[in-house]
């Protein structure tokens, strides 16, 4: 089958490295894609916010599966034209993204479904905002209502950051994302980062990730779309994952049907361990970026085929495997990322991927110009490596960008480290 990938970011590269894979693969095409995909797929410009646009290429190029990566297409639904159109295609419709679309949706839900999760606020207005950081006091944590790219968040552990992010998000830091929203208690554990296909009905669990959301060493600085992460997640036992799907994701499911809006696509539950077990933090409605990287980097199965059962919603009979091994991602960013950043800056070093290899580096935010591989965003490359501990693979992964010509970049050292903490003692 001929399958077309939207996206161009880390995460789709990885995606495009597991669906080329699949035997069920005739052609993939990706859109915009960028340097790294068009070793897996031809690149071609569609705009994705034009729906008939979307549907008319498919027809053109005769497409009979799309696959959506980021989530802004997923909440202005994408999905629910090409259904209609009668493309097969793997996400959710436009009611059920707004598991990620709307912190306040998502929030509404886990108060009618007892999901665990942190209490909150909601508001509309700077005033009522304001009053209500005064009322209940640092720490809290401050969010933009809609999607702000992984960057509408911040940790207050004073009075005077909570009202400054709240005046922030009114006065149009995050855009539109801002106009609303929530303000909420501060969990304190550990995060994980957990993930399931659905089709509407059943759910499959994939394997577990923990990500590095903030700049700096030792997780300090601010919380970026994410500098690292690694597979599996040894925090993430087999009881905390039973605990997971029954207290947060099965309810979750059960709660968006009951809405008229069956969850499609991959479910990625973002988690803090708290001593009174795990409590929802939010919902992504696509794959984790950089997450994606280093499960597709772990992936023993066809992927493809499993999108295809969410679809089509056989997904009860099927099954996934792992590597044992695990897998560690370091992203390399621009300088200054994620404030002001320049583009177009030149990298060397960087080869095609060899699927043999147990290193790789995805392509985040690169374009081609002249000839040469430049920077092309704030995320830029996600060096990502397998080993049989997690020290051998964060040590692969740190050798290979010894590799890699890029004065320009920076990364965090210290990717891991809990896992690797965990493992040493």
């Amino acid at each position: 089958m001929n399958v077309l990938l939207i996206g161009s970011g880390g995460r789709e590269h990885a995606l495009a490295y597991a669906i080329s894979a699949s035997p069920r693969l005739t052609k993939l095409f990706a859109s915009p894609g960028n340097p790294g995909i068009a070793q897996f797929a031809d690149c071609v410009s569609v705009d994705v916010l034009n729906h008939d646009a979307v549907i008319v290429f498919c027809k053109l190029q005769n497409i009979t599966f799309v696959v959506v990566g980021p989530e802004a297409p997923l909440v202005d639904g994408l999905i629910d034209s090409l259904n209609k159109a009668g493309i097969a295609c793997f996400g959710p419709s436009k009611a059920a993204a707004r598991l990620e679309g709307s912190k306040n949706f998502t929030k509404t839900l886990c108060a009618r479904n007892d999901i665990p999760t942190a209490a909150y606020g909601h508001f509309t207005n700077v005033q009522d905002a304001l009053a209500y950081v005064d009322l209940k006091g640092a720490p809290l944590v401050i969010k933009a209502d809609g999607l702000a790219a992984g960057k509408g968040v911040t940790i207050a552990m004073e009075l005077a950051t909570a009202n400054a992010a709240v005046k922030d998000c009114f006065d149009g830091a995050f855009g539109d994302a801002g106009t609303e929203i929530i303000i909420e208690e501060l969990l304190v554990g550990e995060e994980a980062s957990f993930f399931v296909l659905a089709d509407g009905i059943s759910a499959l669990p994939l394997t577990t990730a923990q990500d590095h959301k903030q700049v700096g060493e030792g997780d300090t600085g601010p919380n970026t779309g994410g500098m690292g992460a690694y597979s599996p997640a040894p925090v993430m036992t087999d009881e905390l994952i039973n605990t997971t799907m029954e207290s947060i994701i099965y309810p979750t499911l059960k709660g968006m049907t009951a809405l008229g809006a069956p969850f499609k696509g991959v479910l990625y539950a973002g988690l803090m361990l708290t001593k009174n077990g795990p409590q929802l933090i939010e919902y992504n409605v696509r794959f984790g970026d950089p997450e994606c990287q280093v499960m597709m980097k772990r992936l023993k199965g066809d992927m493809l085929e499993l999108m295809i059962s969410c679809h089509k919603g056989d997904l009860e009979t099927k099954s996934v495997n792992w590597s044992t091994d695990t897998a560690v991602s370091v992203v390399m960013a621009a300088n200054g990322y994620p404030a002001k950043y320049n583009k177009g800056t030149v990298i060397r070093g960087v080869s095609a991927i060899d699927r043999e290899a147990d290193t790789c580096i995805f392509h985040a935010g690169t374009k081609m110009k002249n000839g040469q591989l430049q920077a092309n965003g704030g995320r830029v490359l996600n060096v990502t490596a397998l080993g049989e501990t997690v020290t051998e693979a964060q040590k692969a992964a740190y050798a290979l960008i010894e590799t890699i010509d890029w004065p320009e970049g920076f990364y965090r050292k210290d990717i891991a480290w809990r896992a690797i903490e965990r493992e040493n003692r």
